[in-house]
């Protein structure tokens, strides 16, 4: 461990809250014990699956599915052993979702077998396979929260909806888990006012409230900062080793792979290709492994290829913040903000969850007014300008937003003239020879006539980096532009910002949880905690530093670190 848990406080859904001291470990259960102990709350009659009988809990022989043409899972088999972390990695659409699905009993194999606690999933009935499947709970990439509902209703909803207890005391049970996951401030509060690293912890009081014997997680970690990834990570591990559960995680996350998994199963072209401990795996010969698990070495978080540079005051810059308050309510979101992007150059603003960072982004953006303070973007103080004035300066911003938001009913070349034609700058035909011109440099010319679903999710970036960098930007705004990447498309996308600043007269600002990335490809670094900015500078010059809250946010993403005990 690199740095202690805010809280060491867990709640057990059947006993309330656990606080995990030195004695309660010792006089604690087994796991074994522990999972004879705890009855699953929708389906109590139900005897728990053994953690040391030797069968496994999950096994999948030989499984094909196809959705039409597209073959997705190709004779796949993998047994899941109980009491266990299983971690599944695979590039992107390689059929992991669609595997976790057919763990659940949501998705049936169109040949092969499922055994889901030693039933053919193939071969149950609607009630018996629902009542298998309310044995597993499902932790989902996109936490699949009802907006309708309050943070409390939402948690509360499968012990309420399965009629396992009274509203009150759902709620009462749900309100306990979430204050043991720090999020008492918020029971009352709706998913869309929540930040992703709130809503993952939301989704996941939900998954356990129940005492499922398997926890389905996918891409837990997706979108959380550093610090708060290793805090998931480690409350993975707490509720699988000290309650006897079976854990199977989908990830793309070198660094939380090796910090949890007991074994790995690496899935290509529809098979599971190596199952086994995280050692054997990064020793593997096979080309394929290790090109997915190349992020292993190059997230080593390393001064050796990092940016030293530091800018002095007589350095020309795109935007200057100087001491910007901003608050909402009683809440203080900005506290004194202060920090400069250089011209030409990258700056990566990082920070956790809930940090500031978009807050500060609509700042610059001239979408919001500091309270107190001052934004200058191209020298221009924005409080000064009118509302036409600052529409005029947007026109010089590309964003990048965390998913490609191209439309699905036009073609790329029509996507990426869109910004043009919608303004009534240029017609369709006018702007192409500047589409196809972008286009090129991009590497997107041989599907200029082809429509979003058609091309990748790499391609799909660039074709958005295309749109936005179509009006000549003078600034590009990334927002969390490898979020949700596997080691491969996050290299890619990487690629293709430096590219991106070689080839075209722009600074950039990454808004961003990765550290590692941060040490790969950024000029310089703002680090933005609790509304304040705690380092500045250039990426090799926090390693230095001396602020224990600095050395926690860089280090918690080191793989080099990341070992489970």
């Amino acid at each position: 461990m690199l740095f202690e848990l805010p809280f060491s406080v867990f709640f057990v859904p059947q006993f309330g809250p656990y606080v995990m001291t030195e004695a309660s470990e010792q006089n604690s259960n087994t796991p074994a014990q522990a999972a004879e102990d705890r009855k699953n709350l929708l389906v109590p009659d139900v005897e728990r699956w053994p953690v040391d009988g030797g069968e496994p809990i999950i096994e999948l022989r030989d499984v094909h599915k196809s959705f039409g043409d597209e073959t997705v899972l190709d004779g796949l088999s993998l047994t899941i052993t109980p009491g266990e972390i299983t971690v599944i990695m695979g590039a992107s659409a390689s059929g992991k979702s669609v595997l976790i699905k057919h763990m659940n009993g949501l998705l049936k194999p169109d040949e092969g077998q499922v055994m889901l606690f030693g039933n053919d999933t193939k071969e149950l009935g609607d009630v018996d396979l629902d009542r298998q499947r309310k044995r597993v709970g499902t932790l989902f990439q996109n936490y699949a929260l009802f907006d309708s509902m309050t943070v409390l209703e939402n948690v509360a909803f499968p012990l309420v909806e399965n009629k396992a207890m009274s509203i009150g005391e759902a709620e009462e049970r749900a309100a306990e888990i979430l204050d043991d996951l720090g999020l008492g401030h918020v029971l009352d509060a709706y998913p869309p006012s929540l930040s992703g690293g709130m809503k993952k912890r939301v989704s996941l009081a939900r998954a356990i409230i129940p005492n499922p014997e398997v926890v389905l997680f996918d891409e837990p970690t997706t979108g959380l900062d550093p610090i708060m990834m290793e805090f998931v990570d480690d409350m993975i591990l707490d509720i699988t080793e000290r309650f006897g559960l079976t854990s199977v995680i989908i990830s793309h996350d070198i660094a939380s792979t090796m910090r949890l998994a007991d074994s790995i199963a690496i899935l290509y072209g529809g098979k599971i290709i190596a199952h086994g401990p995280p050692d054997e795996i990064r020793k593997s010969d096979d080309e394929r492994i290790q090109k997915l698990l190349a992020g292993a070495n190059k997230t080593d978080i390393s001064a050796d290829t990092a940016a030293s540079t530091e800018f002095g005051e007589d350095y020309e810059y795109t935007v200057r913040v100087t001491d910007v308050y901003k608050s909402f309510g009683n809440n203080d979101v900005l506290k004194g903000v202060s920090f400069t992007l250089p011209k030409d150059k990258i700056t990566i603003l990082i920070g956790a969850s809930g940090s500031g960072k978009s807050v500060m982004m609509k700042h610059i953006l001239g979408l919001f007014q500091p309270d107190r303070g001052k934004v200058e973007v191209f020298g221009n103080d924005l409080s000064k300008m009118s509302e036409s004035e600052l529409r005029e300066m947007r026109t010089k911003i590309g964003m990048l937003f965390q998913h490609a938001a191209l439309f699905d009913s036009m073609t790329v070349a029509e996507n990426v003239a869109f910004p043009l034609v919608a303004r009534g700058t240029m017609s369709q035909s006018e702007a192409a020879p500047r589409v196809d011109d972008i286009l090129d440099k991009l590497r997107l010319s041989k599907v200029r006539d082809d429509f979003p679903n058609e091309i990748s999710n790499g391609q799909q970036k660039r074709v958005s980096l295309a749109r936005a960098l179509l009006t000549e930007p003078k600034l590009m705004i990334y927002d969390e532009p490898t979020t949700g990447q596997d080691p491969i498309l996050a290299k890619y996308v990487e690629d293709m910002i430096v590219e991106t600043q070689e080839a075209f007269d722009v600074t950039s600002v990454i808004i961003s949880h990765d550290m590692a990335q941060t040490f790969r490809i950024a000029d310089k670094v703002a680090l933005l905690h609790h509304g304040e900015i705690i380092a500045e500078g250039a990426p090799a010059s926090l390693l230095e530093s001396e602020d224990e809250r600095v050395r926690e946010f860089v280090f918690a993403a080191d793989v080099s670190r990341a070992t489970k005990d």
